[in-house]
């Protein structure tokens, strides 16, 4: 397998995370988002017509490439089947599809934004207002969702880790570097170190392959 990335995206960290869980060999292509790599002609044509990162090219056969997957969160949904990461009840895993979503359209927008414009952006009068309005107090919103499922719950379904868990580490574990406070939600940090002391796990910068 190839995994195109960067290593600072969290969704491109979702992968990874999950591909070491699973021991899985992969080649990893770091591209450049901030340089526009992924809008090229080529990569628009072979990887990702959207032009994001992660892509998984799932033969790494140079003369006759398999298929190309792209979305973190159904790379995750095709990596975790038939493994203990993606439930086989019919329930279950609509819960792990409801808290991908829930990633996606409540959490990912604000935490994950917001952790950009202060980590890649300069801070410009507008952008410090819209981060103060909106990103920090929505965030906030989701953080808070996850606070009070984690007081109850050692993880988001079931009584192990799913991908429901890896989609919604790869950008909370960072949020301070949005300027979110996590001490504020002590049952996510509890479980933010529940995450980092399974085996294999790797930091969201980590190089590392299995």
């Amino acid at each position: 397998m190839i995994l195109h990335d960067f290593l600072e995206s969290g969704n491109g960290y979702k992968v990874r995370l999950l591909l070491h869980w699973l021991q899985q060999p992969f080649t990893l292509v770091e591209h450049d988002i901030l340089k526009g790599a992924t809008r090229t002609p080529e990569f628009l044509s072979s990887k990702n017509p959207n032009g994001r990162i992660p892509a998984l090219e799932l033969d790494d056969d140079p003369v006759s490439p398999g298929p190309v997957l792209w979305e973190s969160n159904a790379i995750l949904n095709y990596l975790a089947e038939g493994t203990p990461y993606l439930p086989t009840d019919r329930l279950a895993r609509a819960r792990v599809l409801q808290w991908q979503f829930f990633e996606q359209y409540s959490h990912e927008p604000y935490i994950a934004v917001a952790r950009f414009m202060r980590h890649f952006q300069d801070m410009t009068p507008e952008r410090t207002a819209l981060l103060e309005t909106e990103k920090l107090p929505k965030g906030y919103v989701a953080l808070n969702v996850m606070e009070k499922h984690l007081s109850q719950n050692d993880w988001f379904v079931g009584t192990g880790p799913t991908i429901a868990d890896i989609s919604l580490f790869a950008y909370t574990h960072v949020a301070p570097e949005g300027g979110f406070d996590l001490t504020r939600t002590p049952a996510i940090l509890s479980w933010i170190a529940r995450m980092e002391a399974l085996p294999h796990h790797v930091a969201i910068t980590s190089r590392a392959t299995p």
